[in-house]
């Protein structure tokens, strides 16, 4: 008998036939959308209301289209300032305090990372009306998005979280070797922690910068009086509104709110898979 064709040889066969069939079948399944979406968002007004899958012609002028829309370029700066700030912010100030709780001991540590999970648990419908009584009649920050940017100079509950399991990773002895050479804790951070904690800072930037990018319901309570503040998940809304009949366009303007996501994604998802594997090796 060659080898192969015994029992146990079919078998392994009909088991990579399997895997590899529901592999595809995965990637048909989160793909075939995104096909539409693009097939879409080319094809003329008439063919998009038609129901015909394939384009009779090109029209890649639907997304310049899309470009002049009075409004659209103010929502893409407003989301790339509220994703890049949002995610600046909530980069250096989760991170001492992961450290801290990483690598400290102190009385209440255990209380103080209790607390921080705590806060994750709480919907934040709940407390969103004392929130903007605060912002919109103490501060007057009503129809801005500084009151969606501003808290997260002040640290996630769920990035420290994430960046405290990634830096309980790093052995102690590089640290210990810093402070051996002078460095203070500050300088340690800066110059050890930081450089090896890159995956795990990636994966928490990526994370915050995806939810940013794509929050509907701050924009919504804060910033829905003001157009001018609209950020594209809120104003995607509106256009298509406006735009009820030509699918093309609205099929054109959602990939362009897409994009710039996945692209993020695709060129670090690297260091995002590292950083998201790396934060379950230690608890």
């Amino acid at each position: 008998m060659r080898p192969g064709t015994g029992p146990r040889g079919r078998g392994r066969v009909l088991h990579w036939i399997a895997v590899h069939t529901v592999a595809v079948a995965a990637a048909l399944f989160f793909t075939l959308p995104f096909v539409f979406v693009l097939l879409t968002s080319v094809m003329s007004d008439d063919q998009a209301m038609s129901g015909e899958l394939w384009p009779r012609s090109w029209h890649w002028s639907n997304y310049a289209e899309v470009f002049r829309t009075p409004g659209f370029l103010t929502w893409w700066r407003n989301s790339l300032l509220y994703a890049g700030l949002g995610t600046l912010f909530t980069v250096c100030s989760s991170l001492p305090v992961a450290y801290a709780l990483a690598r400290f001991r102190f009385r209440g540590r255990r209380t103080a990372l209790v607390l921080v999970i705590a806060t994750m648990t709480l919907p934040p419908q709940v407390v969103v009306i004392p929130m903007y009584l605060v912002w919109a009649q103490q501060l007057h920050l009503s129809g801005t998005l500084w009151p969606l940017i501003v808290p997260l100079a002040f640290g996630d509950a769920y990035s420290i979280f994430l960046l405290r399991q990634f830096l309980l990773t790093i052995p102690t002895e590089y640290m210990e070797a810093a402070r051996l050479d002078g460095c203070g804790e500050s300088r340690t951070l800066l110059r050890v922690v930081v450089p090896m904690a890159k995956p795990g800072i990636a994966a928490v930037a990526l994370f915050q910068f995806f939810a940013c990018w794509n929050d509907y319901f701050g924009p919504q309570i804060y910033a829905a009086q003001n157009p001018g503040a609209w950020t594209l998940s809120y104003g995607l809304e509106s256009f298509k509104s406006a735009h009820s009949v030509n699918w093309n366009l609205t099929m054109a303007a959602t990939l362009l709110v897409m994009a710039p996501v996945i692209a993020v994604f695709f060129f670090a998802q690297k260091a995002f898979v590292e950083g998201v594997t790396l934060t379950g090796v230690k608890g």
